[in-house]
């Protein structure tokens, strides 16, 4: 099969495209031929060595956390799915597994394996799994955010943050999302009231509401977080997915759970949550895909395009 490796640390530069033996699907295990696949910031960090020093690498790497496509072949513990059932996963390619995502077959466990909402084009699909893990479980699960309640998304136009503006809004909350001028359209479009970065934020946000909202969700990092609490009311819950440690703050880190990604995938399903895409490469072309995507240029998510 063909696909996109590295054999040793570092930037787009280290991708290759080459062939690989088909993956094995072993027994809760589901092999999934692979019609897009997903860029995430969690792909480039851990290609540039961000876990060197906490886990032992197996190169070559094919990385990769999200993937759409058709199922090839189940494992005797995965009866759930047959061939032909379209589906999203979560399968963290990275240093410890042979394959990820950027590939034409992948095979993935089961437990981050549900079935491609109907709405969605493969290529939006991809673009959902880990950024669904990472909002469900800020806004869901960390934040406990509900109906009747106020939440400010920070970076409410990124991959997670449309996300979490969506769930939030699906569960009767009020969401106010801070994007650049050029993204507010799409904001409101998501259900969102719309702020602006800089100077003053803080008092815009309560301009739009003197007692200040129930949470905050940072997902973008860089101190956006403290220079912002002065927003929540009195007991307000904060969390961050970008910058772990900040006082008062829960850090919100991703992890494989299929019945958060079926929640979400749920919304999708019933017309209550979209993904934007913002560019497509063709598999061989995942080195430009990477650099076009760092540069920070794209509005929505980078796709990969297999088959």
């Amino acid at each position: 099969m063909k696909a996109v490796v590295y054999r040793r640390y570092g930037g787009p530069e280290v991708l290759e495209l080459t062939e690989l033996p088909e993956p094995k699907t072993h027994v809760d295990s589901v092999l999934i031929r692979v019609r897009a696949a997903g860029l995430n910031r969690a792909d480039a960090a851990i290609q540039a060595g961000a876990l060197d020093s906490a886990v032992e690498t197996y190169f070559p790497v094919v990385p990769g956390w999200d993937v759409a496509g058709v199922v090839e072949r189940s494992g005797p513990g995965a009866p759930e799915f047959a061939v032909g059932d379209e589906v999203i996963a979560y399968v963290r390619g990275d240093v410890q597994r042979a394959h990820g995502g950027f590939a034409e077959l992948v095979s993935a466990d089961v437990r981050g394996v549900v079935r491609k909402p109907s709405a969605l084009s493969f290529a939006e699909a991809a673009g959902l799994p880990l950024a669904a893990l990472t909002a469900y479980q800020g806004v869901v699960r960390a934040l406990a955010v509900r109906q009747g309640e106020s939440l400010l998304v920070h970076g409410a136009a990124g991959g997670v943050g449309a996300v979490a503006v969506q769930i939030a809004v699906a569960r009767g909350v009020r969401v106010i999302g801070v994007g650049s001028a050029g993204d507010h359209d799409y904001l409101r479009g998501l259900g969102a009231q719309a702020v602006a970065y800089g100077e003053g934020l803080t008092q815009r946000v309560l301009g739009l509401g003197p007692q200040g909202v129930d949470a905050i969700l940072d997902t973008i990092g860089g101190g956006v977080l403290a220079a912002s609490a002065g927003a929540a009311r009195s007991g307000g819950r904060l969390a961050s997915i970008a910058e772990p440690g900040v006082p008062g703050s829960i850090d919100v880190f991703a992890r494989m759970d299929r019945a958060d990604l079926t929640a979400v995938t749920a919304l999708a399903e019933a017309g209550l949550l979209s993904v934007r895409v913002g560019a497509v490469f063709p598999l061989e072309k995942a080195a430009e895909a990477q650099r076009a995507f760092a540069a920070g240029n794209i509005t929505g998510k980078v796709v990969l395009e297999i088959g």
